[in-house]
């Protein structure tokens, strides 16, 4: 497998930016980590692996980046407000600096699937929601989708863009609204242990996605299955050829 390693001083983040590849080409797949973790968590549970005849084939090429969480959203020493401007930090950097490296790697403004599990699984959605003309796909493995459960119940009008139930609901017939109808989502939550509130997320989610009309994949898989990497190795692969087998049908049909 082809890796590559890369790095530069952010402006926006005001720290180093370091970032891992996989692959020669395919599909460009940006991944968030877990929970505060780091742009090497994604081979370190062996989910490169996992995906490997993916990358290997030239379907898919993957990008990792690292969280900010543990600046923003797990960082108590601050207010609520600072950790929302925090993100919006984290978002730029993502936009402004991350995006166009993956343009230029691809050597292409091809759109780019978002993938996250727990965490990083709203990050991804939250993501495309907001950015739908950058973003043509996301996939959010057992991820809790209400910012309220990291701020205690408070929310408002710049925490919602983080909070995809709350964002989706918050959508009125609008150009923005059409081109979410367009984004290819798939979320998956299992119904074993630790994933108690992503289930109740996920079925949320779901419901507002149906109330605006909005064609996701909601796929909840069942009581043995855990909030862990074990599982979601192989909910990776399943999602993502899934999501290459619908846009390889669609170029050949349009």
């Amino acid at each position: 497998m082809h890796v590559e390693y890369h790095e530069w001083n952010s402006v926006r983040l005001n720290a180093k930016s370091q970032m891992k590849v996989y692959g020669y080409w395919g599909i460009p797949v940006l991944v968030f980590p877990c929970a505060g973790g780091s742009f090497y968590e994604f081979e370190d549970f062996k989910m490169n692996d996992a995906i490997s005849d993916l990358i290997n084939s030239g379907k898919v090429k993957i990008f990792t980046v690292g969280s900010h969480d543990s600046k923003s959203w797990l960082n108590s020493s601050i207010s609520i407000s600072e950790r929302a401007q925090a993100h919006e930090v984290y978002v730029d950097y993502l936009v402004s600096e991350v995006v166009p490296f993956i343009y230029s790697h691809m050597k292409s403004c091809m759109g780019i699937t978002l993938f996250g599990c727990s965490l990083g699984a709203m990050h991804a959605v939250s993501l495309a929601l907001r950015f739908p003309e950058i973003f043509t796909s996301a996939i959010g493995l057992s991820g809790i989708f209400r910012i309220t459960r990291l701020t205690g119940g408070y929310i408002d009008e710049i925490l919602m863009r983080s909070s995809p139930i709350d964002y989706v609901r918050s959508l009125e017939p609008s150009d923005l609204l059409r081109k979410v109808r367009e984004l290819n989502i798939a979320i998956c939550c299992g119904q074993g242990a630790w994933e108690h509130e992503c289930l109740e997320d996920t079925i949320a989610l779901r419901e507002a996605f149906e109330q605006k009309a909005v064609p996701a994949w909601v796929d909840i898989w069942g009581r043995d299955v855990s909030h862990d990497w074990p599982w979601w190795r192989k909910q990776m692969p399943y999602f993502l050829s899934a999501l290459i087998e619908k846009q390889e049908r669609f170029k050949r049909t349009h």
